[in-house]
């Protein structure tokens, strides 16, 4: 017989892990030497991440053995965990420890044991080094933000290369891997509000010269910095108050799209990315309009 019981006390079969649990999250989808990569959210693994490796062949298999969780605290929001290079580095969720991935091997810390995180990578193929945004929690107060080069043979805590300011992301070094593009932002700004685009040239010893500041500052938010093949350098800003695409070359910005249109998003987490090269000549991007 049906029953009548005051609201929030029905007992309902359906459970919020019923639900959950089929609900895998995908995400920062890479590619590299002809196969396809992305991170897989899964709830039903205690909501453990995992890198996804599609080959060219197919099969679709895991990167990370179990027990592994590809995540990062860095500013707490994380993103941009993981990149596929030589080998596949990642942070570990569990100690924040970067790790290297090679196949068929298990993975192998190559930073140290500390208070520290890393996010955002960048490989340096001419120098054989990773670049990433490291957040320090070693001394008491607020941790120190700084972008360094790790050593992947080694075990160590990185050299620095940028730092100063409160907050970085997105170190990305141009196709030659003559310069290194990235942002910055300082409290009480969010990168939303007020991101600088800097560049500056790499030396030969990986060190960086004299950088430039680009785009963005009070009133201004600079986003997703994106080399083409050719060298140029593109970015989104909001200094029409509308995320635009911007192209810096030969010392000076052009407006490449005047639409009221947002062609990035604010910037909880790292490696967000709304634009890419698919040839030389052809950029693919993703944008929103009219909500």
């Amino acid at each position: 017989m049906p029953s009548t019981l005051p609201y929030g006390t029905w007992l309902s079969p359906i459970r919020a892990s019923d639900i959950a649990s089929g609900a895998v999250g995908l995400s920062e989808i890479q590619l590299h030497g002809g196969e396809i990569f992305w991170l897989e959210m899964r709830p039903t693994e205690g909501g453990r991440s995992v890198v996804v490796r599609r080959r060219a062949d197919g099969m679709v298999e895991d990167c990370l053995p179990s027990g592994f969780n590809a995540r990062t605290r860095v500013h707490e929001y994380g993103g941009g965990s993981y990149v596929v290079a030589e080998a596949l580095y990642f942070s570990h969720f569990t100690d924040q420890r970067v790790y290297r991935v090679r196949s068929g091997q298990d993975p192998e810390a190559i930073t140290p044991p500390e208070a520290m995180r890393f996010a955002d990578y960048e490989w340096d193929a001419a120098r054989q080094r990773l670049l990433c945004v490291r957040e320090d929690h070693r001394q008491q107060g607020e941790p120190q933000n700084t972008i360094v080069s790790l050593d992947p043979k080694g075990c160590g805590a990185g050299a620095v290369l940028v730092s100063g300011r409160d907050f970085y992301a997105a170190p990305r070094l141009s196709p030659d891997g003559s310069q290194l593009a990235w942002l910055t932002w300082s409290h009480p700004a969010m990168p939303w509000d007020a991101a600088e685009l800097w560049v500056a040239p790499v030396h030969g010893d990986g060190s960086l010269g004299e950088p430039m500041h680009v785009a963005g500052g009070a009133g201004e938010s600079a986003l997703e910095p994106l080399w083409s093949p050719s060298g140029d350098l593109l970015f989104a800003s909001d200094r029409t108050d509308w995320w635009n695409l911007y192209r810096f070359r030969h010392g000076s910005v052009e407006w490449l799209t005047k639409l009221e249109a947002e062609f990035a998003t604010p910037a909880w987490v790292f490696g967000m990315r709304h634009a890419a090269f698919e040839s030389p000549g052809t950029l693919v991007c993703a944008f929103t309009q009219q909500g």
